[in-house]
């Protein structure tokens, strides 16, 4: 009988230390980002009553419910970065199931292109109406995902001016300037298409005061991604349309700041200007 009262304690003990290590696990991609890579956080927790929260630097990031059939207790947060990071250890605290895993993942030096650039007068400033409905885009978290796979190319130009670009003004390094996206020197009146699943949440006009950004569309993918696109000559969506992968949303053009005709496509998380590039080979599912 105390043989049989012990096999069982050791096997009730066994299942409640396999369920306790289970119960929070978390998987960190990619495992060496470097500076303007998307940090993808995977939780799978144990409780279906439980939502896990994640925090890093300062910042509390949501967490959203991953739609799989084989696993529905699995969450997802992305975290940004960007070349005003300074690289080095990134602390991650995961909490759920009753329980906080502090974590970190090391963040990559990289090499940006610096360009010296020499301003003479005023310049172009944007307005006041672009500014506030540009951030307000740019703030945009809706806990539907719109996306499905790898981002497509929204542009068949070639790239003018790459992710990252960090400048001189006459001589004097700006510390808070990088170039916020991906530059494509398509032809005038070229197709530019949507990069990936969405709803259009902003149309800008330069005719109603989006002096510096020109014509733009801005396409929200769902849980806090958003693609901008600038200077375009021709709008063909309006606000509220849901797009698909692929589909024709406007044309290349030089209107706002411009020098000459090129899209100017920047993604957004939670507001970060990452780099897209990611987004296009390998993709955040």
């Amino acid at each position: 009988m105390f043989k049989k009262y012990l096999t069982f304690g050791l096997t009730f003990g066994l299942i409640s230390l396999t369920n306790a290590v289970k119960a929070l696990e978390v998987e960190i991609t990619p495992t060496n980002p470097q500076l303007g890579d998307t940090i993808s956080v995977m939780i799978e927790l144990n409780d279906p009553n439980s939502t896990p929260t994640i925090n890093s630097r300062g910042t509390q990031y949501q967490a959203f419910p991953v739609e799989t059939h084989t696993n529905p207790r699995q969450y997802r947060a992305l975290l940004p970065t960007s070349p005003l990071n300074s690289p080095g250890s990134i602390p991650i605290q995961v909490s759920g199931d009753g329980e906080t895993q502090n974590l970190s993942v090391s963040l990559r030096n990289r090499s940006f292109t610096t360009q010296r650039i020499t301003v003479r007068g005023g310049g172009n400033d944007a307005t006041q109406t672009e500014l506030d409905q540009v951030a307000t885009f740019k703030a945009l978290v809706t806990p539907e995902k719109f996306w499905n796979g790898a981002f497509l190319r929204p542009n068949g130009g070639r790239v003018s001016t790459e992710y990252g670009i960090r400048r001189y003004y006459n001589g004097v390094f700006a510390e808070d300037y990088y170039h916020r996206g991906v530059d494509y020197a398509g032809a005038s009146g070229s197709a530019v298409i949507a990069p990936a699943g969405g709803v259009v949440r902003l149309i800008g006009r330069e005719s109603q005061g989006f002096r510096v950004h020109g014509n733009t569309i801005g396409i929200d993918h769902g849980q806090g991604v958003v693609s901008i696109f600038l200077h375009l000559s021709r709008i063909d969506v309006q606000e509220g349309d849901q797009v698909r992968a692929g589909q024709q949303i406007g044309a290349v053009g030089s209107t706002g700041a411009s020098t000459g005709p090129h899209l100017h496509w920047g993604l957004y998380v939670y507001g970060v200007a990452v780099d897209p590039v990611p987004w296009r080979m390998v993709g955040l599912e």
